[in-house]
C-alpha cells in the first residue's frame, strides 16, 4: 500500500509545487524517487517528530500541502500534542501519514504495533481518518488528502488483498465500497486486514451463508447511510479491526447505530479485546493468535448467527 501511496502521490507532487513531503528520518528507497525528482518538496526533519509535526504547520500556514511520514505510533502518539494544538486546531493541510498499521512491524514489538490509533485520531476534533483496504484506494487516497481541507490522517498496512478498484470506479470520501453483495451478514473493515474478511467470506459462501462486505475506508466521515443500509437489510454486522475494539472503527459504527436507534439482529467486533499485544511475530502469525483471521472471523459470524 505504501508504494502506491507514494507513487500516487509524487504524479500529483510533480504537477503541484504546494505538495511537500516531511519525513521523521524514514522512507530511504520509497521515497528516494520523490527527492531525488523534487528535491525542493522534501525535508529530513531527522528522529524528531514533534519537530516534524510543527514544522509541517508552518509550511502549511504558508500555503503548503503537507505529508508528514513516519511509523504508526510515531507519526502519532509520539506528537499527539503537536498534531492537536498546531495542525488540527489551526485547521491547515497536514495530512499525517502512518506506515505500518496493525501488526505490520509484528516483530519488533508493542512499540510498532498501532493498535491504538484510529481511536486517539479520530477524537480528534476537525480532522479526516483513512484507512485504505487496498492497493488501490491506498493511490486514491493521495488526491483525496491532497483535495481534502483540514488535517488528514492516513493509515497505511503493510499487507493488501492486491488492487479491488473496478474500471471506471470513483473513490469517494466518506462512502463505503461494497465489495460483495450478501444478505446473511455484513463484514465491515477498514485496512489491510481486508484480505482475511474476503477469504473469511468466501469460506462462509460455501457454507451457503453470503455475506455483505463493506471497505470502510474512511473512518471519520463514517458512512453512516451504508451501515445503517446493512442493519436493515442483513442479519447482523460484524465489524473487523487489526486495532483495539475500544473507539476504533466498530465503536465508531456502534455509535451511528445507537444514534440512530437502528438495531441489527447481532452485533460483534472483532479486534483486539485486552491488554497490549505483547507477542512478538509476523503479522499473519499475530493474527492468528489474536483472533483476527479468516478462521475464527467465520467462528465469530456462526456463532453470532446461533445466538440469534
Amino acid at each position: 500500500m505504501r508504494d502506491h501511496f507514494i507513487a500516487g502521490l509524487t504524479k500529483l507532487a510533480e504537477q503541484d509545487g504546494r505538495i511537500m513531503i516531511v519525513t521523521g528520518d524514514l522512507g530511504f528507497g520509497v521515497l528516494t524517487n520523490f527527492a531525488d525528482q523534487l528535491p525542493n518538496q522534501f525535508i529530513n526533519a531527522g528522529v524528531a517528530e514533534q519537530n516534524m509535526t510543527g514544522m509541517a504547520t508552518g509550511l502549511a500556514l504558508e500555503g503548503r500541502v503537507v505529508f508528514t511520514y513516519s511509523i504508526g505510533n510515531f507519526s502519532t502518539l509520539r506528537c499527539l500534542e503537536q498534531i492537536r494544538n498546531d495542525a488540527c486546531y489551526h485547521g491547515v493541510n497536514v495530512n499525517v501519514v502512518s506506515i505500518g498499521g496493525g501488526f505490520s512491524y509484528g516483530a519488533l514489538g508493542i512499540s510498532h504495533h498501532a493498535t491504538e490509533d484510529l481511536a486517539i485520531m479520530r477524537a480528534l476534533p476537525d480532522i479526516t481518518v483513512l484507512s485504505p483496504s487496498c492497493d488501490w484506494e491506498a493511490e486514491q487516497c493521495a488526491r483525496t488528502l491532497v483535495d481534502t481541507p483540514g488535517v488528514g490522517y492516513l493509515r497505511l498496512d503493510k499487507s493488501s488483498p492486491g488492487n479491488t478498484g473496478r474500471s471506471s470506479e470513483v473513490f469517494e470520501l466518506g462512502k463505503a465500497r461494497t465489495l460483495s453483495e450478501g444478505s446473511d451478514v455484513t463484514l465491515l473493515t477498514a485496512g489491510g486486514i481486508l484480505e482475511e474478511v474476503l477469504a473469511a467470506a468466501k469460506i462462509l459462501g460455501e457454507r451457503e451463508i453470503h455475506a455483505r462486505v463493506l471497505s470502510m475506508h474512511t473512518v471519520k466521515p463514517l458512512d453512516g447511510n451504508a451501515v445503517l443500509k446493512a442493519a436493515r437489510e442483513t442479519g447482523g454486522i460484524v465489524t473487523v479491526e487489526e486495532h483495539t475494539v475500544s473507539g476504533g472503527l466498530g465503536g465508531a459504527v456502534a455509535e451511528v447505530l445507537l444514534e440512530e436507534g437502528v438495531m441489527p439482529r447481532f452485533f460483534h467486533r472483532v479486534g483486539l479485546r485486552a491488554g497490549f499485544s505483547s507477542i512478538v511475530g509476523s503479522q499473519k502469525y499475530l493474527r492468528k493468535r489474536y483472533g483476527l483471521d479468516a478462521e475464527t472471523i467465520v467462528k465469530q459470524v456462526l456463532s453470532c448467527m446461533s445466538r440469534r
